[in-house]
């Protein structure tokens, strides 16, 4: 400070005709803070008078330069606020100085503790450190940077933390050793290698002489500001020993002049003299002094000027804001007036200016630009105790680590790990021993799960259309398979269609040119072309079963067979039913023969055979609604069918039910029939189309609950064909083999004949 405000007084621009004056006082640590600074608010008769308004008081001082602790700083910041009076202290960093509504006086030329565990925690960022020691002081600085330290972390884990023990008034020594003791222990059995130390520099003298007892190597200890330049604890005997040491430190501004100031001779002998008489004062021009200043000047050196810019940028500061306030300019000099504390606070809130080219100034908080560095400790370099390996960019809030200038106190120089457990390979997920995050045991992901990148505890499912072998990190595209129309299996679902359709359609052919023989009479007549059409509409559902089904297709692959499976076999039903009434009803129930007839019972047997079952399919529909779904294949995961319906069966069932019970109608109606004339007789073909239908469905069935996949697509279009056919074949068939190949039979007189004899038989 002495060195500032002679450059200043010596400078003939910045206050011309203007000299600087200056009191000091020790602290003494942490004792003597309120005793100075009430000093410093008396007035010139060293008094401190009660008064209303303090606007006009003048004060011993002007601008305040320190305390150096974060706990004196605060208090004395307290009291200066009251009057106002600028105070600029150089290396307290407590994060309480930052906030202007509290201490609107309060400025400082060192980042404050929040800069500092920002700096510590990107330097365990940068070597993967996770898994660490905090050791914090037992007093407000230690516990202040705890505080912050717990506020900001989001990265490391804590290993523990301990406080470290202050030596107070009346406490026994033995306790804190005893104490010391069991932190060193415990950090034994940790499987930590990371030391954060947060703490002043007077308790770590015994700390670390217990650390050595205790022979602890090959650790990584991280030093705050307050005890990283320390050449007390650096001097320690065999420290060396105890592993590699950084510390976060104030930047280093050499200031030319300054290490040859401190050890100066005196001006002149008389200097010398008058300085010893002035109250037992002592400086380097005191001839007692002047040796004690040689003896330090070495560690000094070695320190670097890192606290001293701050002291030394802090009086420049406050004479920037003289300077703005007093109008100086080199020509005319300064206005010499009277200046009130209230005044400069307001320039020293708005200086700006390069010094050494650094630039000084205030953000809102009255914190400096400036950021830290991290330097490492060494003992094997003379005259160079500190040695910078990275520097801090407070603008972006980033550090540059020098990872080359780092000297690692291992077995081969490479960084120690400090985890509590390595991270996993990809595809594992992290499942935690315990409460404590970096603690944890890697498990593989299952097939058919990931593990994404934004959660490392759990294994997500992959999407439907995806799947992921075991222990992947990734889903791929399930492969799909349906039956596309280039398949074999298409090819010949198509042929048979083909086939049956083009039958179909000459049985058609045929029925319409003998529409008016005794056969196609007895066949059902008019139903006949009902049925024909059913069956034609049956076999042009195949398609449906082929390429990438769709709402659509599966609406109709399940509604449009089971309504012609449905008319077909009302009609074969109503057919049988009338033939019977024919031979036997009419005889003995003549009036409901009659009943029968006179409405039109076959018409109305049909049309509610066709309500109900149209009834049936929309309730189906609406509960099984057969919109296309993609189950995965279980015989091999990574394959997809293409398919219908989940529950497919149920909503089979639902909609042959009613058919099923149709059809055994009708198989009852040729059983009771087969007796009747030879040309009646439908008995062994309606048999057979029924058995035909409920063997294929019952078919059907077993395979769905063996089978999976294409297999029950195919089978399930098979089934529809072979319903089809057998009531082509089977009921529609001997019809036209008469028609072709015995026209005889298809006479009128045939017929005839027939009843005939069937009555006589009866008689």
């Amino acid at each position: 400070m002495r060195f500032a405000v002679e450059e200043i007084n010596n400078s003939s621009t910045l206050l011309p005709g203007i000299s600087l004056g200056y009191e000091m006082v020790d602290v003494c640590y942490l004792t003597n803070t309120i005793h100075p600074v009430l000093y410093f608010l008396s007035d010139n008769r060293s008094q401190l008078e009660v008064q209303t308004n303090y606007t006009y008081y003048q004060p011993h001082v002007m601008a305040v330069i320190g305390p150096d602790s974060s706990v004196a700083a605060v208090t004395v910041a307290h009291l200066l606020s009251l009057f106002l009076i600028p105070q600029i202290t150089f290396s307290a960093t407590t994060q309480a100085l930052s906030d202007p509504r509290d201490f609107p006086v309060a400025f400082r030329t060192i980042p404050s503790t929040e800069q500092q565990i920002t700096v510590i925690l990107q330097l365990l960022q940068r070597f993967r450190w996770n898994w660490v020691i905090v050791l914090s002081s037992d007093d407000d600085y230690g516990q202040q940077n705890l505080q912050t330290l717990q506020a900001q972390a989001t990265w490391p884990c804590i290993a523990f933390q301990e406080i470290i023990p202050v030596q107070r008034a009346n406490q026994e020594d033995g306790s804190i050793h005893q104490r010391m003791e069991d932190i060193v222990r415990k950090m034994v059995q940790s499987t930590a290698k990371v030391v954060i130390v947060l703490s002043l520099e007077l308790p770590l003298l015994t700390f670390f002489q217990e650390v050595i007892r205790q022979n602890i190597t090959g650790l990584v200890w991280i030093a705050t500001e307050a005890w990283a330049i320390d050449p007390s604890v650096h001097s320690i005997a065999n420290l060396s020993s105890i592993g590699t040491i950084f510390g976060v430190a104030a930047q280093e501004v050499p200031i030319p002049g300054f290490a040859d100031f401190r050890v100066r001779l005196p001006s002149s002998p008389t200097e010398g003299a008058r300085a010893q008489d002035v109250q037992g004062t002592c400086n380097q021009d005191c001839g007692r002094c002047l040796p004690k200043a040689r003896q330090y000047d070495k560690k000094l050196r070695e320190t670097g000027d890192r606290i001293d810019f701050n002291v030394y940028s802090a009086v420049y500061a406050v004479a920037e804001a003289l300077h703005k306030l007093l109008a100086c300019n080199s020509s005319e000099g300064c206005q010499k007036r009277r200046v009130y504390p209230w005044q400069l606070l307001k320039e020293v809130d708005e200086v700006d200016f390069s010094l050494l080219n650094n630039t000084v100034t205030f953000d809102e908080k009255g914190d400096p630009p400036t950021g830290f560095e991290v330097i490492q400790w060494q003992w094997d370099v003379p005259d160079r105790p500190f040695k910078r390996i990275a520097s801090y960019d407070s603008l972006r809030e980033q550090l540059n680590i020098f990872v080359e200038d780092i000297t690692w106190h291992t077995t081969n120089n490479m960084a120690p790990k400090s985890i509590c457990s390595e991270q996993c390979e990809p595809g594992h997920k992290k499942e935690l021993i315990g409460s404590i995050s970096c603690c944890f045991k890697c498990v593989l992901c299952e097939a058919g799960t990931f593990l994404n990148k934004s959660d490392n505890y759990t294994c997500q499912s992959c999407p439907s259309d995806m799947w992921s072998e075991p222990g992947k990190d990734y889903c791929f595209q399930r492969l799909v398979i349906y039956l596309k129309w280039t398949d074999l299996t298409s090819i010949l679902l198509i042929l048979f269609m083909t086939s049956g359709l083009s039958a179909t359609l000459g049985i058609l052919a045929l029925f319409l040119r003998y529409s008016d023989t005794p056969v196609v009479k007895s066949a059902g007549g008019r139903l006949c072309f009902l049925m024909i059409a059913s069956l034609s509409a049956g076999f042009c559902t195949i398609p449906l079963y082929i390429g990438v089904p769709t709402e659509a297709k599966c609406i109709c692959r399940q509604a449009i067979f089971t309504f012609c499976i449905s008319v077909c076999v009302s009609c074969i039903t109503v057919r049988s039913f009338q033939i019977i009434c024919v031979f036997k009803v009419a005889a003995r129930l003549p009036a409901a023969y009659d009943f029968w007839m006179k409405h039109n019972g076959q018409q109305v047997f049909i049309g509610l055979v066709f309500a109900t079952k149209l009834i049936l399919v929309g309730v189906t529909i609406y509960m099984h609604h057969p919109a296309p779904v993609e189950p995965t294949v279980s015989s091999n995961p990574a394959v997809m069918h293409l398919t219908c319906n989940a529950k497919y069966k149920s909503s089979m069932i639902s909609n042959n039910i009613f058919d099923m019970g149709l059809s055994f109608m009708c198989f009852c109606f040729a059983y009771i029939g087969k007796a009747l004339p030879k040309n009646y007789n439908e008995a062994k073909y309606i048999t057979l189309c029924m058995i035909c239908y409920f063997t294929s469905w019952v078919a059907l069935f077993l395979v769905m609950n063996v089978f999976e996949g294409m297999v029950v697509t195919v089978f399930g279009a098979a089934t529809v064909l072979s319903n089809l056919f057998s009531i082509a074949v089977g009921y529609f068939g001997p019809k036209c083999y008469v028609i072709l190949f015995h026209p005889e039979r298809n006479t009128a007189a045939f017929f005839q004949t027939a009843i005939q004899s069937y009555t006589m038989r009866q008689n």
